[in-house]
């Protein structure tokens, strides 16, 4: 297949893309919307999820934990009292998965998990003492590496970055990370 048929291929497959005979020449096409481009920030984004995720997944593998525990970790902390069914739908995981994570993080006294007042098949998750201090030896890095990262980028490309990030997830997500950060913003005095 030659440099063209791919190309003709990636716009077949791609939504919202058009044929060869309307689309525009490559001349009209911005530098950083050329696929070169593309590659390299690629590229850029698995090599800072890899720095970003080091730091967290050394002291996970002293604790026999992986990255799966880190995210329920993290996201039962944002939003102490969650339900089982709502990490579900935020972490994208089977529910044998995410049970294996948690019995073994509630076995080891880092996560309680207490039936809902309201509704007795609900189970709710908090983290325990030890589980918020392991969660702030997994996040504090995390905190300084972005702290760093925003500071020599600037205000500007920070907001940048966010909308960017955000118009990679998938609408739904986006959608619940917007009405996340509403919470959170009613929260603040």
């Amino acid at each position: 297949m030659g440099e063209s048929d791919r190309t003709a291929s990636r716009r077949a497959d791609a939504p919202g893309l058009v044929d060869d005979a309307t689309a525009p020449s490559l001349e009209s096409v911005p530098g950083y919307l050329r696929d070169e481009r593309l590659l390299l920030v690629a590229e850029l984004l698995f090599f800072a999820y890899r720095a970003f995720t080091g730091d967290p997944d050394r002291l996970l593998a002293t604790l026999t934990y992986g990255r799966a525990h880190h995210r329920a970790i993290h996201f039962i902390n944002r939003q102490p009292g969650m339900t089982v069914n709502r990490l579900l739908d935020i972490l994208g995981v089977t529910k044998q998965s995410l049970n294996r994570v948690l019995r073994q993080l509630i076995a080891d006294g880092l996560v309680e998990s207490r039936v809902g007042a309201q509704d007795r098949r609900e189970r709710h998750l908090y983290l325990t003492n030890e589980g918020q201090t392991l969660e702030a030896g997994l996040s504090d890095p995390q905190r300084h590496r972005l702290r760093a990262a925003y500071r020599a980028a600037g205000p500007e490309a920070v907001a940048g970055f966010h909308t960017v990030l955000e118009k990679l997830m998938d609408p739904a997500m986006r959608a619940h990370v917007k009405a996340e950060l509403e919470v959170e913003a009613e929260r603040k005095p």
